[in-house]
C-alpha cells in the first residue's frame, strides 16, 4: 500500500482515508497542517484499487479487503514506532464512511478514536443530496441484483461496474479512478451506518462544513447523535465539502481535539 506520511513528534498517529475518486494526495494541506500543529504524526495511504498504478484501478479481491488493508496498516505504524501510542482513524467522504465501516468490523478495536471529515454513511442516510450532489452515478438496478445475489452467497459477479463519478476533465490527471466495481464500492461504504456508529466506544469528532454540496451538514446531529451521544458534531460555516480540507476553522478544531480526545 502506497502512503504519504507527514512526521510529528506526537505520540498520537492519524491514519485519514481519501474521498471516491481520486488518491490520498489531496489531504496534503489538512494532514500537513495538523503534523506542524504537533497534534499527530498523519498518515495518508492509497486505498487499494486507487492511485496512479494501482494493480486493479476499481476493483479489490473481496468486500473486506479495505478493512483487512487498513488493519494491516495500522500494525505496521505500530511496529515502525514504538513511540505512537494512539491511532486514530479518519477519512474525508468515502473515506469516513471506509472508517465508519471498519468501526463496526472485527478491527473496530484497534482504533483509539475516529476524526470523521463531511462522512459519507450510506445512500439512505438523511445526511446525503441525492447521488451526492451530482458527484456519483450507480446504477441501482445493477446493484439491486447484486446484492440479492450476494444474500444468496454468488459473489462471482462482483466485479461487475456499478458506481460511476463525474469529474470535471479540467480535474483528471490520469491517476483519478471513475468507476468502483461492486465490491469495491461496498467495501468502501459503512455496512449499516446505524450499527457501524453503535460499535465507536471512543472520541469521535464529526467535522462537517456548512456549505457542503454533497451532504446535508444540518442534519448530521440529529443522524449520529442517537448512535454516538458521545460524538463531537461540529460545523464550519462558509464552508463547502472540499473546502473543509483547507479551512482554518476545520483544522483548528481537528487539532484541537486531536489534542484533546474530543473533550471540548
Amino acid at each position: 500500500m502506497s502512503y504519504r506520511h507527514y512526521p510529528s513528534d506526537s505520540p498520537t498517529a492519524l491514519v485519514l482515508l481519501h474521498g471516491s475518486g481520486t488518491d490520498s494526495k489531496y489531504l496534503a494541506t489538512f494532514a500537513q497542517a495538523l503534523a506542524d500543529a504537533g497534534a499527530a504524526a498523519v498518515y495518508t495511504p492509497d486505498v487499494r484499487g486507487h492511485g496512479p498504478s494501482p494493480q486493479r484501478r476499481g476493483d479489490i479481491d473481496y468486500i473486506n479487503q479495505l478493512e483487512d488493508d487498513l488493519a494491516d496498516f495500522i500494525y505496521h505504524i505500530k511496529a515502525e514506532n514504538s513511540a505512537i501510542s494512539s491511532i486514530v482513524v479518519g477519512g474525508h467522504s468515502s473515506g469516513g464512511g471506509l472508517a465508519i465501516r471498519f468501526a463496526g468490523g472485527e478491527y473496530g478495536h484497534l482504533a483509539s478514536a475516529y476524526l470523521l471529515l463531511a462522512p459519507y454513511l450510506g445512500h439512505d442516510a438523511p445526511t446525503v443530496r441525492n447521488n451526492s450532489g451530482g458527484w456519483a452515478e450507480p446504477s441501482v438496478a445493477k446493484i439491486i441484483a447484486l446484492s440479492l445475489l450476494n444474500r444468496l452467497g454468488v459473489t462471482s459477479l462482483n466485479g461487475s461496474t456499478v458506481l460511476r463519478f463525474n469529474l470535471p476533465a479540467e480535474y483528471r490527471n490520469g491517476s483519478e479512478t471513475l468507476a468502483y466495481s461492486y465490491r469495491l464500492m461496498t467495501g468502501f461504504n459503512p455496512s449499516n451506518y446505524r450499527d457501524d456508529l453503535r460499535s465507536i466506544n471512543v472520541p469521535s469528532l464529526i467535522l462537517t462544513g456548512a456549505a457542503d454540496e454533497a451532504f446535508f451538514a444540518d442534519r448530521f446531529e440529529s443522524t449520529v447523535r442517537p448512535h454516538v451521544p458521545d460524538a463531537a458534531v461540529v460545523t464550519v460555516p462558509d464552508t463547502s465539502h472540499l473546502g473543509l480540507l483547507v479551512s482554518e476553522d476545520g483544522i483548528e478544531a481537528a487539532c484541537h481535539w486531536l489534542q484533546t480526545f474530543g473533550k471540548f
